[in-house]
């Protein structure tokens, strides 16, 4: 028994001796790896600073930062979301606010033993091709992610296999490849390092929130100006499995991303668009009862939180302008989708630039303006997070549409100051215009072209349709159409029909794609010839194609409009010196006041001349009998061309001759304070300048395009009848042998100028913007961020190759006729019209004979 003892005993011995002597090897051996990499040992690292747990750890040693990325996320795509935290006086002056996103990119993590690095790369996800392809390797080689960075491996974390790297360098200025604010942001140069530096880090389950103030110098011709910017960068991980994506239908409005696609069996690449939206799904408990067409509460509601620095006496009709959605959201089946709440004041993780949060944001700012960005997984068009900048200042912009737009007709419009309840309607209206833009939905600019303009001034219409237009995301405004005797009370834009079926057609949820496709094509086709559901595209403001598709008009008829518009403004003018009346105050709001109806006047003007030489442009498909190109009515051209003579190119006396200007002119904002522009230079520019848009070249050719598919049932409006009509009325007195007055002069020199710096243009390479007065003298529009995005991608060309364009005949043939008819009557009126005919005829000779 001892003996057998003693061998157990032994045997423990050898045995608890080997294992010393294994683990003793093992310690030399995880030395050794540590001293020839140089990686610090973990506990040594986190034993000297803090760690905080999250989708990352981080931890802080001091004044450096670092990462402790988990290996199973390596080669996970996350998106860095940059956004303005904090700005100064100079940045806030020139538009650049809190909440705004200014470089979102997608990166992967990858570990590279042999060189101990961890790499970042960026791509674009924008191509897609079945895995088991051949064509697939050819994609991964001329579509590859790109290194924007490189991290040396710090240390390792063996017990939850993990690498980690030191980032200071990507927050505190030093590089640029995680945010590159100042060069986004439009400032150039490069952050001070000895002025910059990381304020916050905090990680969470599925994101990473990092601060930095960021330091540089601008200098414009003085002394170098030191600005620091607030920066909060999110490291967000995407989905592992993307949304399902949802393509687009171009007969309605939604912001997409473009997606190509390869495979074996094509024979050309497939591109489609994929929209932007939310990921809204029924729960899993409910799927069956959704599928009946009862409504259910999302899996995951969109939840908006009102910045706690918005004034409260707002907030209520910012919220009510979100929870006027949830009836859109009906219609695709869900109940409470869309919801707003105040910030939580207890939470300490909650931060208003954590993309965890949609948030609408207040901006202390002069400027006026509000707007809906959204930050989206490209991959698939979900929407993640929705931030609304929200500029104190858009108010003024609210206050001066509805004085001059529904003044006439609204008694709580006329005053220098609204009581809260009416701004919160108007408040309300912004706020639901925006949101709309956070649920993907665009401008829809032709919304408006659906009501019939006498239908405006119907109180019954406009109480049972709820606004302006059929749409929100119009630029309709208010209603200017409605005359004192009418009685109409809604003047405000609303949610409309477009909005719920738009709504519907992007958010209802299916149980696999073949039902979707059906279902979706058989609702656009059941709307298609229901001008309630047109959808027209944004244009540009120079170049606008299709008059039904106008920034702020109303009504499908923008003559008619336009001229009940007038009536309005007159009104406006009669009582602008009372409405603005304050004892002992300078006469600054009525000049204000003054530059807005002049704005107006010159908005309706444009409004008139892009019916001439305008064309319908509809998104058609096969099978559905319409056509994609249709000129306006040859009538309706006739009207707008006299309309012009009747409102602008005889100049209206009641606007630039008035009681008003004895006491101001009007008045623009400028940085150096307001700027009074003399009635007679604003009304000749603004004359000049409806000039040259009328006989631009592009609408002219399209009008001598119009005349190539001539038929006897349909008459076209031409060149001939266009220049015919408003010679006749600009030169009429001339032709009777009379004098003519300031204005009448006026009129005649732009009509001739406009003519020759076409001419002279001919062969020189001059930039339009050179020869444009400046196009919008009213109160800012909102969500102007976003005109270049909603821009319609359907360009026409009509000018190319100038020097043998139709154009230029009927230009110089005009030239020559006016020529004729002023050596004709060069000896007729007063002194002053027989010097400006002289004038008239050595320019004309000048730029012929040139």
């Amino acid at each position: 028994m001892i003996k057998v003892y003693r061998v157990w005993w032994i045997g423990f011995l050898l045995l608890v001796g080997i294992n010393a002597i294994h683990a003793q090897k093992q310690q030399e051996k995880d030395k050794d790896s540590t001293e020839t990499t140089g990686l610090k040992e973990y506990q040594t690292l986190i034993k000297d600073g803090s760690v905080e747990t999250g989708i990352f750890n981080i931890i802080k040693a001091k004044k450096d930062y670092y990462f402790e990325i988990p290996d199973t996320l390596l080669g996970r795509e996350f998106l860095i979301v940059n956004k303005i935290s904090k700005v100064p006086l100079q940045l806030n002056e020139a538009g650049l606010n809190k909440g705004m996103e200014f470089e979102n990119k997608v990166i992967t993590f990858s570990k590279d033993s042999l060189l101990n690095k961890v790499w970042v790369r960026t791509s674009v996800p924008m191509v897609s091709s079945p895995e088991n392809d051949a064509i697939t390797k050819s994609v991964k080689n001329n579509f590859s992610a790109s290194i924007i960075e490189g991290f040396d491996i710090v240390s390792i974390n063996t017990k939850n296999p993990s690498t980690v790297i030191k980032v200071n360098k990507v927050f505190d200025g030093s590089e640029k490849s995680f945010n590159d604010v100042f060069n986004n942001t439009g400032l150039g140069g490069s952050a001070k390092s000895s002025l910059s530096f990381i304020s916050e880090l905090k990680t969470f389950p599925r994101n990473i929130v990092v601060k930095s103030d960021l330091t540089t110098s601008i200098s414009e011709g003085g002394a170098a100006v030191p600005l620091t910017i607030g920066i909060t960068s999110n490291i967000v991980l995407l989905a592992k499995e993307p949304m399902t994506p949802r393509f687009l239908d171009k007969r309605l409005g939604y912001f997409t991303k473009k997606r190509w696609y390869f495979n074996d069996k094509q024979h050309a690449m497939l591109e489609k668009e994929l929209i932007t939206r939310w990921r809204l799904e029924p729960k899993d408990q409910d799927v069956t009862r959704y599928l009946k067409g009862e409504l259910v509460v999302p899996k995951k509601p969109i939840v908006f939180y009102i910045d706690p620095a918005t004034p409260a006496k707002w907030r209520s009709f910012i919220k009510q302008g979100v929870f006027d959605w949830q009836k859109a959201f009906e219609k695709a089946g869900f109940k409470d989708a869309v919801v707003a709440l105040d910030a939580p004041e207890d939470d300490p993780d909650f931060d208003i630039d954590d993309v965890r949060y949609s948030v609408i944001t207040y901006a202390a700012s002069p400027k006026s303006n509000a707007m809906g960005p959204s930050v989206v997984d490209p991959r698939s068009g979900e929407i993640i997070e929705a931030d609304i900048i929200w500029w104190h200042n858009v108010m003024t912009s609210l206050q001066s549409w509805m004085r001059i737009q529904t003044g006439p007709i609204d008694e709580k419009s006329r005053s220098n100051t609204f009581a809260d309840e009416h701004m919160g309607e108007a408040i309300r209206f912004v706020s639901s215009h925006e949101v709309g833009h956070t649920f993907g939905l665009k401008h829809n600019m032709g919304s408006s072209f659906a009501f019939e303009v006498d239908s405006l001034r119907s109180k019954t219409f406009t109480k049972k349709m709820g606004g302006t237009a059929p749409s929100i995301m119009d630029y309709a405004r208010y209603n200017y159409v409605a005359q004192p005797e009418d009685g109409v009370e809604a003047i405000t834009p609303k949610i409309g029909v477009y909005d719920k079926y738009a709504i519907q057609w992007g958010y209802q949820w299916f149980p696999d794609t073949k039902t979707e496709e059906n279902f979706l094509t058989a609702l656009v086709t059941e709307h298609n010839d229901d001008p309630l559901y047109f959808y027209g595209e944004t244009q540009d403001y120079h170049n606008t194609i299709d008059p039904r598709s106008q920034s702020e008009d109303l009504g499908n008829d923008a003559v008619l409009a336009s001229e009940y518009g007038i009536k309005n403004l007159k009104r406006v003018i009669d009582n602008a010196l009372e409405w603005t009346y304050i004892e002992g105050d300078t006469y600054y709001k009525t000049g204000k006041l003054y530059m807005g109806v002049i704005g107006q006047w010159q908005l309706y003007n444009n409004h008139v001349i892009n019916n001439i030489g305008g064309v319908y442009l509809n998104n058609t498909v096969h099978g559905d009998q319409k056509k994609a190109y249709e000129n306006v009515a040859a009538e309706t051209q006739q009207r707008a061309v006299d309309y012009l003579n009747d409102n602008v190119f005889t100049i209206p006396e009641w606007l630039f001759v008035n009681d008003i200007s004895e006491k101001t002119f009007p008045l623009k904002d400028s940085p150096m304070g307001p700027y009074e522009y003399s009635p007679y230079t604003l009304a000749r520019e603004l004359q000049y300048s409806a000039f040259y848009s009328l006989f631009s070249d592009a609408r002219l050719l399209r009008l001598s395009e119009a005349t190539m598919f001539q038929n006897k049932s349909e008459e076209r409006y031409s060149n001939q009848a266009l220049f015919r009509t408003v010679r006749n009325h600009v030169f009429k007195k001339t032709l009777k042998n009379k004098s003519l007055t300031l204005f009448e002069r006026m009129a005649q020199k732009n009509y001739v100028d406009v003519l020759i710096v076409d001419i002279n243009k001919l062969f020189q390479k001059t930039s339009k913007k050179t020869l444009e007065v400046s196009t919008r003298l009213q109160t800012p529009t909102l969500c102007n961020y976003m005109v270049k995005e909603d821009i319609s991608a359907r360009n026409i060309n009509y000018t190319s190759i100038k020097r043998v364009s139709e154009v230029t005949s009927i230009k110089k043939g005009e030239l020559h006729s006016l020529l004729q008819l002023l050596k004709k009557k060069k000896n007729h009126g007063d002194p002053q019209t027989r010097a400006h005919y002289l004038d008239l005829i050595s320019r004309i000779d000048q730029a012929i004979n040139n």
